[in-house]
């Protein structure tokens, strides 16, 4: 949920022909449609955290976040607790600034690649806050929110880079105006916003992408 240039990002990072070899969509990712909404045969959490978009709104942006919770750690139950308004402050000092926060994301994509939907893609997840894309203020209302397991500075698992690519290519089929406005928070949010961060490679997750 954590600005860094997205144009700066793609620049810097470096790949490597053969890696995207290494991360070959395997026949357990993410592959089955999209019903009224909502994903086939992963994890529902049914956030409150949502409301219905303006009415005649396309879908036709796709935003990249990142959350952790405590910052820096990783698989523990806080993120849901978070998106489910639950969050117990007296877990960790962080989150006694944060939990009575009302906030979510589309879906979550954990470390080891478990994808958790909480808001149906046809509804408006509070994922992008104040944001503003190609003149269009209010990103939230025409926009699906992923959430990375992760932080700006440590790099992203294989296993997220796949589930990631296969759910944008199971939402293009759904939703095809968002095939060419792919962004990170920063990018809709910046100075206010970091995420996906210097850690997130999109040179690495375009080519992945073009390549299935």
């Amino acid at each position: 949920m954590a600005g860094y240039s997205l144009a700066e990002n793609k620049k810097t990072n470096v790949l490597n022909s053969n890696k995207v070899q290494d991360c070959i969509i395997q026949d357990n990712m993410v592959r089955d449609s999209i019903v009224q909404g909502w994903l086939n045969n992963v994890e529902k959490q049914y956030s409150s955290h949502f409301d219905q978009r303006p009415e005649g709104t396309n879908i036709d942006l796709l935003v990249i976040h990142n959350i952790s919770l405590p910052p820096g750690q990783f698989g523990g139950p806080y993120i849901t607790d978070l998106f489910m308004g639950r969050l117990d402050p007296s877990q960790d000092s962080f989150f006694e600034g944060i939990y009575q926060l009302r906030v979510s994301a589309h879906c979550l994509i954990r470390r080891d690649g478990e994808i958790i939907q909480y808001v149906n893609f046809d509804q408006r997840a509070w994922h992008a806050g104040v944001s503003k894309y190609r003149g269009k203020e209010r990103c939230n209302d025409f926009s699906i929110g992923i959430e990375l397991e992760g932080t700006d500075n440590i790099p992203y698992t294989k296993q997220q880079y796949q589930q990631l690519v296969s759910l944008v290519i199971k939402l293009r089929e759904t939703y095809p105006l968002i095939k060419d406005n792919i962004v990170g928070h920063c990018d809709i949010a910046p100075g206010r916003k970091t995420d996906p961060g210097p850690s997130f490679d999109w040179q690495y997750f375009n080519q992945l992408l073009a390549s299935t």
